[in-house]
């Protein structure tokens, strides 16, 4: 690497017409001759300044590159804009009189962002997303994967006739179940403006159309998310999970839902574990009907040959 900067500095002339007017192309990683367009070097390495940062700001300051793509923004975050701030790059203020261009300017860039009606429907589809998974409080991860499903939707075209809004529930729900972090179609409905029925269609349209190989929901993914909310030690949880554990090598689960079976091995628990919690109390949370919960208790009681004290 040193032999390649020192020949590059000691390189004054170009060898074919013997120009001294020779420039660097940062872009291209080129020494290139300005008289005969020769290229006299290339891929040759940027040693540049000293691009050594001790603070945030110098680090801001010295980077050489931009925040990373991110399918989550329509464009992936590659293009610039024009920010709101009002301020030019040295900080300063925008003139009174350059405002209005100023604006003339923004509203272009962004008129032109939107090139077709695919560019609009993801804009607004990433928009409906980002509001979804707030309102869910979901990780990033979850989130960005949710997007790359609405892009693969929309590249096969196969969101025609769907509600925008159905799709993108759709993808979030795989999405969840792609990374186990249990919401139910329920809890996804309470936060969009479609209904249950919508949202597994949708999900199923996906799902077939885009081959989705995902997991069926177990109850273990349940079980850490209710103790929280429940406030149960992990003593309960871990009780809670030994009696999945015998329920599932006698295939208990076969036919049952997953937020039942759940909802009952955590009922039991924390009445072996002396933290009570009434089947109202876990319905609220899981939500889901006392019955269900008293059906599977009395089920896991009888096959497992739980003895509580009454």
């Amino acid at each position: 690497m040193k032999s390649n900067q020192n020949k590059i500095e000691l390189v004054s002339r170009c060898p074919e017409c013997n120009s001294p007017d020779l420039t660097k192309d940062q872009y291209h990683a080129e020494l290139v001759c300005n008289s005969c367009g020769y290229v006299i070097e290339d891929d040759f390495i940027d040693y540049g300044p000293d691009w050594r940062a001790y603070t945030p700001e110098d680090n801001e300051k010295k980077s050489h590159i931009g925040s990373p793509m991110s399918p989550l923004i329509h464009d992936k975050g590659l293009s610039t804009t024009i920010g709101w701030s009002n301020r030019d790059s040295y900080g300063k203020k925008i003139p009174s009189k350059n405002k209005s261009q100023v604006y003339r300017l923004r509203k272009w860039q962004k008129i032109t962002s939107m090139r077709n009606s695919k560019d609009k429907n993801l804009i607004h589809a990433l928009h409906t997303l980002d509001r979804i998974a707030s309102g869910l409080d979901l990780p990033k991860p979850v989130r960005e994967h949710a997007a790359i499903i609405y892009r693969e939707a929309i590249k096969k075209n196969i969101i025609r006739g769907r509600t925008t809004e159905g799709i993108v529930a759709g993808c979030i729900y795989a999405a969840c179940r792609k990374y186990n972090i249990p919401r139910t179609l329920d809890e996804i409905e309470n936060k969009t403006n479609v209904t249950r029925k919508q949202i597994g269609r949708g999900y199923r349209h996906l799902s077939r159309s885009l081959d989705l190989k995902l997991k069926p929901t177990s109850p273990y993914d349940y079980i850490s998310r209710y103790c929280n909310d429940l406030n149960l030690s992990c003593d309960t949880r871990s009780i809670a999970i030994e009696i999945l554990d015998k329920a599932n090598e006698i295939n208990l689960f076969n036919g049952k839902g997953p937020i039942g079976m759940a909802a009952a091995a955590l009922y039991i628990a924390s009445k072996l574990n002396d933290e009570p919690r009434t089947q109202k109390q876990i319905a609220d949370i899981a939500n889901i009907t006392q019955v269900t919960i008293r059906n599977r208790y009395k089920e896991l009681i009888d096959e497992l040959n739980i003895e509580l004290d009454t």
